[in-house]
Parts: structure tokens; sequence; C-alpha cells
């Protein structure tokens, strides 16, 4: 007979990558697949594009009150990138983790320090690398999001990111990516089965020493 299910506490699944490697779309793929995961929605100041939506791929808000909210502790993280200011609200991610639910974050490496920092045992960090130089830049202007400028400027920035790989718990090469985002998900099973993190452990073993139904 199937017993009840271990409780555990849940963890922060960070993906960061230089722009245009993947992380978005693999964060995407994963949330689809994974009732209990979550993508961790960001306050930001940068301008809303036009198919984005508030509230639902970031909170947007001007710089005053992105200050306060930094200003008051109310951001687990924060960073500027290319000249925007990007935040975690600290209370939604405390929530899901005591409800025993999984948050994503797609972050760069300041972020991740920062988060790591705040709630170190909660983090697992991946990095998902470009197969190439080539690669990158392809990828980049395939978006058709950004003028030439600002795709060389984040060409500038990915070495920066890159050099940062010695601070992830684990890297992984976007080359394929059905293949990289089973990879991510094989690393999500692992870091949910690691004993720290299942908070009724300690009971089921009680109950299973003494002879009785989990």
């Amino acid at each position: 007979m199937k017993g009840a299910a271990i409780a555990r506490r849940g963890l922060l699944l960070v993906l960061s990558s230089p722009s245009g490697a993947g992380k978005t779309t693999i964060g995407r793929e994963l949330v689809a697949s994974e009732p209990d995961l979550s993508l961790s929605i960001s306050v930001t100041t940068r301008p809303r594009r036009p198919a984005e939506r508030d509230g639902q791929d970031y909170f947007f808000v001007d710089e005053a009150r992105f200050r306060q909210m930094a200003g008051a502790g109310e951001l687990l993280e924060h960073a500027e990138v290319f000249g925007h200011r990007y935040g975690t609200p600290r209370e939604p991610v405390e929530s899901a983790l005591r409800d025993g639910r999984d948050v994503l974050f797609d972050i760069d490496w300041q972020g991740t320090q920062q988060l790591r920092q705040a709630m170190r045992e909660d983090v697992a960090s991946v990095l998902i690398l470009p197969p190439s130089t080539d690669e990158l830049v392809r990828r980049l202007r395939l978006r058709a999001q950004d003028p030439e400028e600002v795709v060389a400027a984040r060409m500038a920035e990915a070495s920066d990111e890159i050099s940062h790989w010695p601070e992830y718990d684990y890297v992984v090469v976007n080359d394929e990516l059905d293949a990289c985002v089973g990879k991510v998900r094989a690393i999500l099973v692992a870091e949910r089965l690691r004993r720290e993190r299942q908070t009724g452990l300690a009971g089921f073993v009680k109950r299973l020493g003494a002879g009785r139904e989990a």
C-alpha cells in the first residue's frame, strides 16, 4: 500500500546564463511540467514590453518604489542590469518554502550571490552555458527584440557572467533544448530528495522502525 508523502521544505532553484543561452525557455518548460514549481516574479523598473503583463511577467514599479522596497528589506536580492533594476520580493518566496513548494529564479550571478547570502541552505544554483560564442550571437539576433548595440552589450556582459561558473552548484551546456531541460529536471529531483530538506523524514523513519505504517 502506498504511504503518505514525506513532508519537505521547498527549495529555490536558480537558473543563470548569459542572455540568449536559454535559461528563460528552460525555466518555462520546467514550470509547465512540474506542478510544485512556480516562477518567482521579480519587480523591475524596466519599461513593460507590449506582450508583458504586470503581475505575471514582472511587477513593474518606478525607481522610488523600488528603492523603498530595497530599503525596507522587502527584497531578497536586487541588482541593476543594463540600466534597469530587478529584485525578488521576499514574502511570497518564504511562504512557498514553508508550504513545501519550490520556486524557480531566472537571475544573474549578482542576484544568485545575494540570494545565497540570504537563504543559503535553500538554494540550488545552475549555470546554463551556450555551446559556443557564435551560437550565442545567433540566438541573440534571432530574438529580434533588441537593437544591434544592445546585442553587442549583452555579448560583452556574457564573458563576465560565464567567469562566475565556479560559484554555481551545477553547470549545464544547452546544446539541445530537450536534453538540457531533462538535465535540469534531474537536478531538481535530486535536490528535492536531499535529507535535510525532507522535514518529515525523521518521523517517517521512527514509525518505520517501530513497525507502524508510514
